[in-house]
């Protein structure tokens, strides 16, 4: 990789990732606010690089195949052994960086000073993030081309959307692991490598049930499974109208089970990561719990991902659950948690 040259020392190229990572994601910045270091930093520039491509297949202004075309230049950019440079990337994705930007596009406008930060993290970090990072990357362009002739995504089958999910979120799994699993014991480390997909889809599946309105109006994607739509009556370009909210809601009801098929995986990996490098059971345990809590709120009023836009958790279960862990939760309390939120908001229970 090409990372070209900059003026800016790798502290400050350090600190202004983190400040970017909490403008991009609360919800990922509190993961990374739970890490101690090496492994927030490892962490946090290993997110960036994925937001960078998350961010141009989710631009609703690009032609797809240029998408397609600018992943594929992004991830030669990550390729050791290509001679394509950041700079070549940056050039070709400028015109396409909307003048008011996002907090999302500047991380874009800053993909050299992402890759810089990256290219100064040890080689051993370096190994660890690059593979899962550019199959991210380079699956987020197939499924671009895949329906290049649409525009926007258009999810056939659950099969399709565990396909799509791997690669959104399921590397992510497997990048925390690359850099964990040389410290767990054989056992453990092997739990990790069985259930770390389960715990990306988990995560991602749940993002999937509770966005389907944004995913529309702001990306003209859906990943609602079509053959589900089908037996409701629906097409893929109904799922953001109010008045099909209750048929809408029955497949999210749906997806929202498939989803909650995957807690027991994902405690189980939860369970297993060791607590070294920095890393901390709180970073990715706050996650799970949050999908935990958001599939309790799908299930109780999901037609509101169309009338609402959303589903969320409640701000006060959020800021009682960071809080709890803040005074030290153990892995033997992930079960008690776990069903406590299942049943009703934390900031409400007994418990």
């Amino acid at each position: 990789m090409h990372s070209g040259r900059s003026t800016r020392t790798a502290a400050e190229n350090l600190d202004w990732c983190h400040d970017a990572v909490q403008g991009v994601s609360r919800t990922f910045a509190i993961t990374i606010d739970a890490l101690k270091e090496p492994m927030s930093s490892r962490i946090c520039v290993g997110y960036l690089m994925c937001r960078i491509a998350d961010t141009v297949e989710d631009a609703g202004h690009v032609p797809a195949q240029k998408k397609a075309d600018l992943l594929r230049q992004y991830d030669r950019v990550l390729s050791p052994d290509d001679q394509t440079t950041v700079e070549e990337f940056s050039e070709t994705v400028e015109p396409w960086i909307p003048d008011e930007r996002t907090a999302d596009w500047d991380v874009v406008a800053a993909t050299p000073r992402v890759t810089s930060t990256f290219s100064a993290l040890p080689d051993q970090a370096q190994s660890a993030l690059r593979g899962p990072v550019r199959e991210l990357v380079s699956g987020m362009a197939m499924f671009v081309e895949r329906y290049a002739d649409v525009g926007g995504l258009r999810i056939e089958t659950i099969d399709e959307l565990e396909e799509y999910c791997w690669y959104a979120a399921g590397t992510v799994g497997d990048l925390i692991t690359n850099l964990l699993a040389e410290d767990a014991a054989p056992k453990e480390a092997e739990t990790l490598e069985e259930n770390a997909r389960s715990f990306a889809l988990l995560l991602q599946l749940v993002n999937v049930a509770k966005d389907v309105s944004a995913d529309y109006d702001e990306e003209d994607n859906v990943y609602l499974p079509a053959t589900w739509l089908r037996e409701e009556g629906l097409t893929a370009e109904e799922v953001a109208q109010p008045e099909r909210a209750a048929d809408v809601a029955r497949v999210v009801e749906r997806v929202t089970d498939h989803a909650a098929g995957y807690l027991d995986d994902a405690q189980a990996y939860l369970e297993a990561l060791p607590e070294t490098d920095g890393n901390t059971l709180a970073a990715w345990a706050i996650p799970y719990l949050l999908a935990v809590a958001t599939i309790r709120e799908l299930r109780e009023r999901p037609a509101d991902v169309v009338t609402e836009g959303t589903v969320k958790v409640p701000r006060a279960e959020v800021t009682t659950l960071v809080a709890r862990f803040g005074q030290g939760v153990d892995r033997e309390e992930l079960s008690g948690l776990r069903a406590d939120m299942t049943e009703r908001p934390l900031h409400q229970s007994n418990s």
